[in-house]
């Protein structure tokens, strides 16, 4: 059976245009809500052996220091506590809280295991890095499929495939960002530089996922006896099966590590199922369509 992907690319290119209008529409209301690593501020790592506290233990042992925005995060071995940046008195403070929790458990033991300040100027220097290093990987993008599909030169020129990819990567991070702008706000969701990890790695995803896709148009050209839309069509048809279930395998791997995971890396885990999903959907909806219009406006204003 062949699906009219390409045909109703009209209502697919709108809903896309609608999630990512949407999703700058939030990053501009929200914005979105920067952790310790790129504001500042402070993180403590302590361990506690024959005795494990609560959550809400250590935060109502903590209430006097008077920290701000403070986050508890356990792990399998101890607990990473992340606030505004403080002074060494209050740290000592906080130290000096916690380990008044183990003095009620005979044998219980409380140990600091690390502490960092993260500077505003190391946050904007992170934010920097971050930028410079999505632009660049678009711009490999770019020389990468042009390259690949250099031998590609009708109905459409081989760098036409990598602005095509672009376009589809754009619209995923957009997104990515914008269901971030809506978790920051409503959850409290932070976003710190394993967030930047994922985004990249959604960007290598979503690139392979939609070479894929271009690969087989390309395969597909010399040998068709149809138009472009419907080579394309078909192409699309061909590689579907096999871009939802690489993609759904995935997704299941993340949904384990997002519920039964770390607290630490949950953010991660979910950043690139959201991520996945609409690159998956980007390959498929958005870039090969991109193609297709392309073509159409080129050929428009030739016979014109």
């Amino acid at each position: 059976m062949i699906y009219r992907i390409i045909q109703k690319r009209r209502l697919f290119l709108s809903l896309s245009t609608l999630a990512v209008a949407l999703s700058v529409l939030a990053l501009f209301v929200w914005g979105l809500n920067f952790g310790i690593d790129f504001t500042g501020g402070s993180s403590l790592e302590v361990q506690f052996k024959n005795y494990q506290p609560t959550i809400t233990e250590i935060s109502d042992s903590l209430k006097g220091a008077n920290l701000h925005n403070l986050v508890i995060q356990p792990t399998s071995d101890s607990y990473i506590l992340k606030f505004k940046e403080i002074s060494e008195e209050v740290h000592q403070t906080v130290v000096k809280d916690l380990q008044a929790l183990t003095l009620k458990h005979q044998g219980a033991t409380f140990k600091e295991m690390q502490f960092d300040s993260v500077g505003p100027s190391i946050g904007t220097e992170l934010k920097s890095k971050s930028f410079n290093a999505t632009a660049i990987c678009f711009i490999m993008i770019i020389l990468y499929i042009s390259f690949a599909f250099r031998k590609v030169s009708k109905p459409v020129a081989s760098w036409k495939f990598g602005v095509a990819a672009i376009i589809a990567l754009i619209h995923d991070i957009l997104f990515t960002l914008g269901v971030f702008a809506v978790l920051g706000h409503f959850y409290g969701v932070e976003i710190n530089t394993p967030f930047i990890a994922a985004v990249l790695t959604v960007l290598g995803y979503s690139v392979s996922d939609t070479i894929i896709v271009f690969d087989r148009i390309r395969e597909n050209l010399p040998k068709s006896q149809e138009d472009f839309e419907n080579t394309v069509n078909r192409s699309v048809n061909q590689t579907l099966t096999r871009s939802i279930n690489t993609s759904f395998s995935a997704i299941l791997a993340l949904l384990a590590v997002l519920f039964f995971g770390g607290s630490t890396i949950k953010d991660f885990a979910l950043a690139l199922i959201v991520g996945i999903f609409v690159g998956t959907y980007s390959s498929i909806f958005v870039a090969s369509p991109v193609l297709v219009v392309w073509d159409r406006i080129v050929r428009g204003q030739k016979n014109n």
